[in-house]
């Protein structure tokens, strides 16, 4: 993190179902009757996409409501203000780096911003507004800025998802500076930012953001950068597909939450590495796998797939796509690139392997002495 000029510290929340499993320790989740618990992590990219790691992560289980239909226990949305200070911690230690905390509508909490401001805003901050309030003029929030002069146009590609296809996006941008009011201490100062599509193609939802955050915009080449921040979000959504349905740590069988807890402490990191793989497979792939894969490991997926490693580190995607045939793909012409489940299935026989080549090294060591 050091060494890059700005780093995109991504926050979000995803639940762990453990239904039907006997786990002590755990809570409800979205419906009462579902058991398990949360995990919210700080995920770290750069503004290409690369993750660099997870800088903090909270796990918790929910207390059931009580009869009054309220649930104890602290209050979950101080998770994205703890977020927050975290992320400004590293800004302190990270004078030569600017930490941008990005976050969804969950954040729109006027106590974060607060929070912010009250610290000096060490690190920016970027998240998606939730909520369209009310102006001490009447006036309501995205009303009032999509008033201003438009800034300009900005044209993207929205990448294709489950039952959604790839296509380009034609917004519209406006940003203002407002002041909105704070019971406890005068005014906080932000931006709002609406990215509102236009010419969309028939039947199909335009795709409108608003965006709050501390930053000044004042112009179309700061806006269009925001949003590409904002868009990164995704990355956190991959960790956590990755963390859920590549190591699957849903079905693990331990007895207690704390057991849980220390698992995905480390499978959190292992998430992470499969999710830069698979990213830097795909946007370099030209890389020396050297800078990815241990020597014995990179040899192992050679050697598995019946191939004779090269003398020297091969392509990084040449290896990493040698790993996921390992787990499942079939690498056939219109397959397009490996995901994060066959990377993850094809890792572990590469670890297992690389393991054996060195024990048989060590053996081969011993005897010799």
């Amino acid at each position: 993190m050091r060494a890059c000029e700005v780093v995109l510290c991504l926050d979000d929340t995803t639940e762990l179902n453990f239904n039907g499993q006997d786990i002590t320790g755990l809570g409800p989740l979205s419906y009462e009757a579902q058991r398990g618990m949360y995990v919210h992590a700080t995920y770290a990219v750069t503004p290409q996409r690369e993750p660099l790691g997870v800088l903090n992560a909270w796990m918790w289980a929910r207390e059931r409501k009580g009869t009054d239909g309220v649930r104890g226990g602290e209050k979950e949305s101080t998770r994205w203000i703890e977020g927050y200070e975290r992320v400004a911690e590293q800004a302190a230690d990270l004078p030569g780096t600017r930490l941008v905390y990005v976050a969804d509508r969950e954040s729109d909490i006027l106590a974060l911003m607060r929070r912010a401001r009250d610290l000096g805003c060490p690190a920016d901050w970027l998240i998606r507004a939730q909520h369209n309030r009310v102006l001490p003029e009447g006036q309501r929030l995205w009303d009032h800025a999509a008033q201003a002069e438009p800034l300009g146009e900005i044209r993207f590609m929205l990448h294709g998802r489950q039952r959604q296809k790839a296509r380009q996006v034609h917004q519209q941008i406006w940003s203002r500076r407002i002041d909105l009011p704070d019971a406890e201490a005068g005014v906080v100062s932000i931006n709002c930012l609406v990215a509102r599509e236009i010419n969309a193609p028939a039947g199909v939802t335009p795709i409108e953001w608003r965006l709050l955050t501390n930053r000044d915009v004042p112009d179309l080449a700061e806006a269009a950068q925001l949003i590409d921040w904002y868009r990164a979000r995704w990355e956190v959504e991959t960790f956590f597909h990755v963390l859920k349905n590549g190591c699957r740590v849903e079905a693990l069988q331990l007895s207690t939450i704390e057991r849980i807890e220390r698992a995905l402490a480390v499978f959190m990191v292992v998430a992470w590495r499969i999710a830069r793989l698979m990213r830097l497979g795909r946007t370099c792939p030209d890389l020396d796998a050297g800078l990815l894969f241990e020597p014995d490991e990179w040899k192992a997926a050679f050697i598995l797939n019946k191939k004779t490693p090269p003398d020297k580190p091969p392509r990084l995607n040449e290896v990493v796509r040698l790993v996921a045939m390992l787990g499942g793909f079939l690498a056939r012409k219109g397959d397009g690139e490996p995901g994060v489940k066959t990377i993850w299935q094809g890792m572990q026989r590469v670890v297992d392997f690389a393991a054996g080549i060195r024990y048989v090294r060590e053996l081969e060591h011993q005897t010799c002495v």
